[in-house]
């Protein structure tokens, strides 16, 4: 068995030491090498070609995310992974990386209460995640299955529900800004992340598209055109109020240990809007999504999936497509040109929200 070769770029000796001897013990990878410095890492890098970077983002001297993109330009294909401070510049510059190329980060432990068990933990939090991406780069993947796209809507779509995880920064980077000013129904997001970072993204994206983005408040009118974040920590819902459809956040307990859960949002979806929902499943890790997109076919919505080849983790949207429940699979490319044909049809104007 081939190990995958990891770089560990990290300005503090205590973590490099520490996760060299945790991922040296991993039968799966081996520790090529580490260094203080984005300008030693770049020198080493074509010495020690390694598969998987582990990046702290709050390196000092060059910029970090100018590391990552040449990181990206020179080694394409491998697979970086940021380590993330618990600060407000680390969160930016986190949600940065991860819309140019990052795949993934990890909250390292505050230095204060940095320990043996909080380095153990940060280590077995990094094995899981770089065992859930592919050696190979995604774009020599092959969707293992597609689907034809089905010939004509039934019902028409007055909500779009979009649940994405692992690598979902980049690819809500490149869905949303193509949607038109004028999409005619409103989008409701759960994107797993932590509070904070939901924020930045939504300001992120907002700063990209012509419909507006924002993290969800706590009764939010639905109206089309509008794109809603849900905030980390806290479920999104949607419910009825009167002639009006309005969002509700809550920290009830965790659904496939996340919250915001992808399935409390469907279920309130399929709930509220009937056959008039439509549930898009990204790229991410986990089964979340998959028992509310049961409860949205049901229902009589829509669901259409991201394909395999372009999701830097099939996991969601690969056990949709398992379940037989996707309408359509759609390479990412192609998926806001998928929504907006079936969002367009049976429309007589950017009109009501009916769901009913």
């Amino acid at each position: 068995m081939t190990k995958r070769r990891v770089l560990i770029i990290d300005e503090s000796v205590v973590v490099r030491r520490s996760l060299t001897e945790a991922l040296s013990r991993e039968r799966t990878l081996t520790v090529a090498g580490s260094a203080a410095s984005a300008r030693i890492a770049l020198m080493k890098m074509p010495l020690l070609r390694p598969d998987v970077v582990l990046l702290d983002i709050s390196l000092p001297g060059t910029d970090a995310l100018e590391t990552l993109m040449a990181i990206n330009e020179d080694y394409p294909g491998t697979l970086v992974i940021v380590l993330n401070a618990a600060t407000d510049r680390a969160a930016a510059a986190t949600i940065d990386a991860l819309a140019v190329g990052a795949k993934d980060f990890v909250m390292k432990p505050d230095p204060a209460g940095r320990s043996d068990t909080s380095m153990q933990t940060l280590s077995a939090d990094i094995v899981s995640r770089i065992g859930a991406y592919p050696p190979a780069p995604a774009a020599a993947r092959v969707s293992a299955v597609t689907s034809p796209p089905r010939v004509a809507v039934a019902h028409r779509v007055d909500l779009v529900a979009i649940g994405v995880s692992t690598g979902g920064p980049s690819a809500l980077m490149e869905l949303l800004p193509q949607l038109a000013k004028d999409f005619p129904a409103p989008i409701v997001i759960v994107q797993h992340m932590p509070p904070k970072f939901t924020k930045l993204l939504a300001d992120r994206l907002a700063a990209r598209c012509r419909v507006r983005v924002a993290e969800v408040g706590p009764r939010e009118i639905l109206k089309p055109g509008d794109v809603w974040i849900a905030p980390g920590d806290f479920h999104l819902t949607v419910e009825r109020s009167g002639t009006a459809v309005v969002t509700r956040i809550h920290q009830d307990a965790r659904e496939n240990s996340c919250r915001p859960s992808v399935d409390v949002l469907f279920r309130s979806v399929a709930k509220t809007f009937g056959p008039h929902a439509m549930a898009v499943v990204m790229t991410g890790m986990g089964r979340d999504g998959v028992a509310g997109c049961h409860e949205i076919r049901a229902a009589g919505g829509q669901i259409l999936v991201q394909d395999e080849a372009s999701a830097v983790v099939w996991g969601m949207p690969g056990l949709v497509v398992k379940a037989g429940l996707a309408d359509q699979v759609v390479p990412l490319s192609g998926l806001a040109e998928a929504i907006a044909d079936r969002v367009s049809q049976h429309r007589r104007t950017q009109g009501d929200l009916v769901g009913r």
